[in-house]
């Protein structure tokens, strides 16, 4: 067990049974009354950011994550199957746990998940990947006002827009936090 004088942006603790992390947490020492520590948690499962205000000095239980950058192989019914990098063993990672990725998940790509003790709970890819694209429609001939865009589905199988003068082929570099197109790779 552990106090509040250890909470810090990041750290992992378990409230009321429920793995949270930490992601903003102020120490308050008001003129009169004892000090306390406001935070901000989210819930790693639910993603539900809740706040709650902590006394001073108050026991707090501390988890340990573990991660692993593991390869991702194929999808299988409701889970997916990814492979250690370091002794080749193969999981399969519930779907409500790849969820928000998926749309982006392409077969040999390493994604980030963190575990509690042999239990995945989060999944996290790479900011930027490269996709290519594997259908679109043709630009017209003077669509050239910026921030004009098209429909184009890229080799995950997520569609997403893109510039007019994309084509079916490219390569393009796609920001999985958001979705969206960042720029034209040089094959």
């Amino acid at each position: 067990m552990a106090t509040t004088a250890e909470i810090k942006n990041g750290l992992t603790i378990n409230y009321n049974g429920n793995l949270v992390t930490i992601i903003e947490f102020q120490h308050v020492k008001p003129g009169k009354g004892g000090a306390f520590v406001r935070t901000k948690f989210k819930n790693i499962i639910t993603g539900k950011v809740i706040d709650n205000t902590f006394r001073s000095g108050e026991k707090i239980e501390i988890v340990r994550l573990s991660g692993r950058d593991m390869q991702y192989l194929y999808q299988d019914d409701e889970s997916y199957v990814f492979m250690d990098q370091e002794n080749f063993e193969q999981i399969y990672i519930p779907g409500s746990i790849v969820e928000e990725a998926a749309p982006f998940l392409k077969e040999g790509e390493i994604a980030h998940i963190q575990f509690h003790g042999e239990k995945p709970l989060t999944l996290q890819l790479p900011n930027f990947i490269n996709y290519k694209i594997v259908e679109c429609e043709p630009g017209s001939r003077g669509d050239t006002v910026s921030n004009v865009t098209k429909a184009a589905k890229i080799e995950s199988g997520a569609s997403i827009q893109v510039p007019m003068f994309i084509t079916e082929g490219e390569i393009i570099k796609v920001d999985t936090r958001t979705g969206t197109y960042v720029e034209r790779v040089k094959s």
